[in-house]
């Protein structure tokens, strides 16, 4: 028996199915953009199959294996049965060292209850996004930023309001533009130091006359803080709600397990945020996620608990770094050409490639072409003038690439 679906023609006879299928999806769905990091990592992984040798910068994501120990930890959950259900928000130990976490760091009246554990980072910005953002509610994002943030808020009804920061202000907004960019509909401000694409840190007297801004509007913080444990030259990342009693009431702090653990496919994201806050985030995910995987939760658990073994690993993570942090600044810097600010931050580079006269999607796809070099284009961004480099990559192939970066510079 065969099912033959509806189908209408229109009156020149013209067959209408192309148009039925398109009105099939919503409007979230129509307006959402794909994550043009994964995509370029996804091609650059393509030509790799392919038998190409691509030098590939576009992946945020350490070269480093998860730590033993925290392998460990999660493989005895599973041979003790730990692979059931639990609160929604999190395994109950965790979300207490984590609490403790954050009031060592001078977060002021934060518990277990304020914390959430959540299926990835990207979960946890999404679910602080759905927590405090209606319909019609402005968000203001500095740009450049990462490139999740707009699409989450246009997915809550949100209107993504944009405040650029250029080079010459290291990539950091100004309370005057946050000043600027607000109105009557300002609801939530999104901060992200480290910053994904630029490495740039926010210090703490900038935090702070950006916070009494917010907390004299009632305006919330989204404070994504995924790199903070990875910063350089001196440099320390400072919370948004560390900065008074006041600044905690207005923060959500986002982070999670990815990037100072290398745990990227563990998909282990955290919250801290005031209690109203955290409990309409803890029911949002307890409707969609559930819990994030319980096993993993084990793993994550043994990484707050091994306290001397977590800092030994991100101590030997952050050397490699700084290395090849500074190799590919230096690199870039001495290609004609090019500018590059030395990040503080993360594991990017934002340099400035302007000067070609080239969009950063038709410089990248042609240095792809030509010299099978993947960096991502700083559009995606929100700022044509750069291209991101990651450099959660071997000393070979920043070298490598380096050299064919060079070449390709030369002949355009």
């Amino acid at each position: 028996m065969s099912l033959k679906l509806p189908c209408r023609i229109s009156a020149d006879g013209i067959l209408l199915e192309k148009h039925e299928m398109k009105n099939r999806l919503s409007s979230w769905a129509n307006n959402i953009a794909p994550s043009p990091t994964l995509a370029v990592d996804a091609k650059a992984k393509k030509l790799k199959a392919e038998g190409k040798d691509v030098c590939g910068f576009g992946a945020g994501e350490p070269d480093f294996d998860t730590p033993a120990f925290i392998k460990e930890a999660a493989i005895k959950a599973i041979q003790d049965g730990k692979t059931k259900y639990i609160p929604s928000s999190g395994l109950a130990p965790l979300r207490d060292a984590i609490a403790q976490m954050y009031a060592s760091k001078g977060v002021a009246d934060v518990s277990q209850s304020s914390i959430i554990v959540s299926p990835g980072g990207k979960f946890s910005c999404y679910l602080a996004i759905l927590a405090v953002v209606s319909p019609g509610d402005e968000v203001i994002i500095p740009a450049p930023y990462w490139v999740s943030y707009p699409e989450m808020v246009k997915l809550a009804g949100g209107v993504p309001v944009y405040a650029k920061a250029t080079d010459e202000a290291d990539f950091k907004l100004s309370v005057d533009q946050i000043k600027e960019a607000y109105t009557d509909k300002t609801k939530l401000i999104i901060f992200n130091s480290p910053s994904n694409p630029t490495g740039s840190v926010y210090s703490k007297a900038e935090l702070e006359s950006i916070m009494e801004f917010a907390v004299s509007k009632g305006i919330m913080v989204m404070s994504d803080e995924i790199y903070s444990s990875l910063t350089y030259d001196g440099v320390e990342a400072v919370s948004c709600a560390s900065l008074s009693k006041e600044a905690a009431e207005h923060t959500i702090i986002v982070s999670g397990f990815s990037k100072a653990f290398s745990m990227t496919g563990w998909r282990l994201g955290t919250m801290c945020a005031p209690a109203d806050v955290a409990k309409a985030a803890a029911d949002i995910q307890s409707q969609t996620s559930s819990n994030a995987t319980t096993f993993a939760q084990y793993g994550a658990l043994e990484a707050m608990l091994n306290v001397e073994a977590s800092q030994k690993a991100i101590a030997d993570m952050l050397k490699s770094f700084d290395r090849r942090r500074l190799t590919l600044w230096e690199g870039l810097n001495s290609i004609k050409g090019i500018s590059c600010r030395r990040a503080k931050g993360a594991f990017y580079l934002f340099p400035n490639i302007s000067s070609f006269g080239l969009s950063s999607n038709d410089f990248c796809t042609k240095l792809l072409e030509q010299e099978l070099v993947a960096v991502v284009p700083g559009s995606a961004f929100g700022s044509d003038e750069n291209v991101r480099f990651s450099y959660a990559v071997s000393d070979k192939v920043i070298e490598k690439g380096l050299d064919r970066m060079k070449n390709f510079c030369e002949r355009l």
